[in-house]
């Protein structure tokens, strides 16, 4: 009885549009087809070589989320210069995304002038990739995604994924430094410390034992500078 009780709750869930797990966190990004703002998409195929940043959020024509987008469009020609795809996603049509693109591309934000998007928004109305990674509102009824951010290496290895409040908007200049962060971790095999911003010095991994720690003070590396015997910082 328990076991009927358990897959009448699962077909329920999946039914309503209810993720039954949680953001997809690390791991292979999923491949799929969409169609978007920009024509039919081929995730990861069609953006080869190049970072991904996919955005979900909640709705169309809500003022945190349009905020977002006009926010990212002031910010593209940066990412495009870090060889970085923004992708953006919610479970609203495509006709939505349409007249909600046209909406803002007439908007004069925070002293910008109007810019055209030039990044698409993936119609998600089947459910289809934000089930895929995990991106639906898991405690709510609603057919809604929640306002997360996924970082997708060349490798199309997922690396990082942020999660916000529907009530607070995301903060473009941070996903803009994690996405650095990472791309400088990948080039030179180091880690980046709190407060960390592109240009500054970088953390090497930490020594495994002290004796470690004292080779690399006799190496008399002027790049490197000890904290305590763990913890070192590097020029770059």
């Amino acid at each position: 009885m328990k076991n009927v009780m358990f897959i009448l709750l699962a077909v329920f869930l999946s039914t309503n549009g209810i993720s039954q797990n949680g953001p997809l966190t690390s791991g292979t990004a999923p491949s799929f087809k969409a169609i978007s703002t920009m024509g039919e998409i081929n995730f990861p195929d069609d953006y080869f070589g190049k970072w991904k940043i996919i955005f979900s959020h909640p709705a169309d024509f809500t003022p945190v989320c349009t905020s977002e987008i006009l926010a990212l469009a002031a910010s593209q020609e940066e990412f495009k210069k870090l060889k970085t795809q923004l992708l953006v996603i919610s479970t609203d049509g495509l006709n939505s995304h349409i007249q909600w693109v046209k909406s803002m591309e007439s908007i004069s934000y925070e002293g910008f002038s109007p810019v055209k998007i030039d990044f698409p928004l993936i119609a998600d109305n089947e459910l289809e990739v934000s089930r895929l990674y995990g991106l639906l509102q898991s405690n709510s009824n609603e057919r809604r995604d929640i306002r997360g951010v996924v970082f997708i290496d060349p490798n199309n290895k997922i690396r990082a994924f942020f999660h916000y409040p529907n009530s607070v908007g995301r903060n473009i200049e941070e996903i803009k430094r994690t996405l650095i962060a990472l791309q400088t971790e990948d080039r030179f095999s180091v880690q980046t410390p709190a407060n960390w911003q592109p240009g500054e010095e970088v953390l090497i991994k930490s020594p495994s034992s002290i004796q470690e720690a004292e080779k690399l003070e006799r190496k008399k590396d002027a790049s490197l500078r000890k904290v305590t015997w763990y913890m070192w910082y590097k020029k770059l």
